[in-house]
């Protein structure tokens, strides 16, 4: 019988001759701790969040709060459950015959696993979308992008991404338990079916494809920013331009570096035919690398920017020389400003010293 095809026998051909030996305690560690640190980052995230949308309901913010919140409430959960079956199986002693007779939890951690490894990225992109157009186009980010469309790009990124995970049980392909017993993917062992490379090559193109949407969007974001900083040559989008920067580079630099092992490496198994030379050490320190950008996620996106990012302009304001600007213009939104500055770059020069006031005023 194929076990590829059977759903009961699916994974368990694994568990017989398995070459992959983790140390427990320090298998447990691993999974404890990035749960523990994923459920009270994400947390603390969505606690500002919910405070931000309490105290700013602007138009121009409602979108970015929607889809960072979206976002962060998809990593608490991915980090809730996955950590949850992964700490039971590890408690089980990762004895997959005992407890996982009809398939079910593995089939039910593998669509786990797809869908909160593709949507934190999926939103990504779009959150990197929506800055760009914020940015470019802010008349038409003000006027179309509206909190029901932002709802309905949240719920089409939600349902693609659960089709992608379920695209396997549809096909009736099981998920399997992977060499180290301790997670369920696609089948990484002996691929030789051209369904089951397709899964691998489908997961890291659209993982790829993610970050290469979010890497364009945000190269043009700040391109756009500087653009706008060297031409006004105004002290008041100092702040923000600083702000928005950095935090570009530390979306696409976190996202690049944890998620590029583990695409990679499922696209080399996918391409290779048989046996493939990624061992299983290699496949669950690429795991845990791609786990980590669901932790770093919330910091990046909220806490970096208030919490890192004031301090470390002072601290290289004063090194440099440079006079600190007041600190009051941290508390400007970065959305709104981002539209200010990019409607001010557009209008004519005679009108560029009327809108500057208001925002000289504020920083005041």
């Amino acid at each position: 019988m194929n076990s590829s095809k059977s759903p009961g026998l699916a994974g368990f051909g694994v568990l017989k001759n398995t070459t992959c030996h983790t140390e427990k305690k320090i298998s447990v560690f691993f999974s404890i701790i990035f749960m523990t640190v994923g459920i009270l980052s994400n947390s603390l995230a969505i606690a500002i969040l919910m405070k931000a949308y309490q105290r700013f309901r602007q138009k121009s913010k409602a979108s970015f709060l929607l889809l960072a919140s979206g976002l962060v409430v998809t990593d608490l959960f991915g980090h809730l459950i996955n950590g949850a079956i992964a700490v039971f199986v590890y408690a089980s002693d990762k004895d997959w015959i005992r407890f996982n007779q009809s398939n079910i939890l593995c089939s039910v951690f593998g669509i786990c696993m797809v869908f909160f490894g593709l949507c934190p990225l999926f939103l990504g992109s779009v959150m990197a979308v929506e800055r760009c157009i914020g940015v470019t186009k802010p008349i038409f980010h003000s006027t179309k992008m509206t909190s029901r469309h932002v709802k309905m790009m949240l719920t089409m990124v939600c349902l693609f991404a659960v089709l992608i995970a379920l695209l396997p049980i549809l096909r009736f392909r099981a998920y399997q338990i992977q060499a180290s017993r301790t997670w369920c993917f696609y089948k990484t062992e002996h691929v030789e079916d051209w369904e089951d490379r397709f899964y691998l090559l489908l997961f890291s193109c659209l993982g790829f494809l993610a970050l290469a949407i979010s890497f364009l969007c945000n190269a043009v974001t700040g391109i756009t920013l500087l653009r706008v900083k060297f031409k006004s040559q105004q002290r008041q989008g100092r702040s923000h331009h600083f702000e928005m920067i950095i935090q570009l580079l530390a979306i696409m630099c976190v996202s690049c570096i944890c998620w590029s092992p583990f695409l990679v490496a499922m696209a080399r198994i996918g391409l290779r035919e048989g046996r493939s030379e990624d061992t299983c050490e290699t496949l669950l320190f690429a795991l845990r690398m791609a786990t980590w950008n669901q932790i770093l996620d919330p910091w990046v996106y909220i806490l970096l920017r208030k919490a890192v990012l004031r301090n470390l302009y002072k601290i290289t304001s004063g090194c440099c020389g440079v006079h600190v600007m007041s600190l009051h213009m941290w508390e400007l939104s970065s959305i709104k400003n981002s539209l200010k500055v990019a409607a001010i770059s557009e209008s004519p020069g005679s009108s560029k010293q009327i809108n500057l006031q208001p925002l000289s005023s504020m920083g005041q």
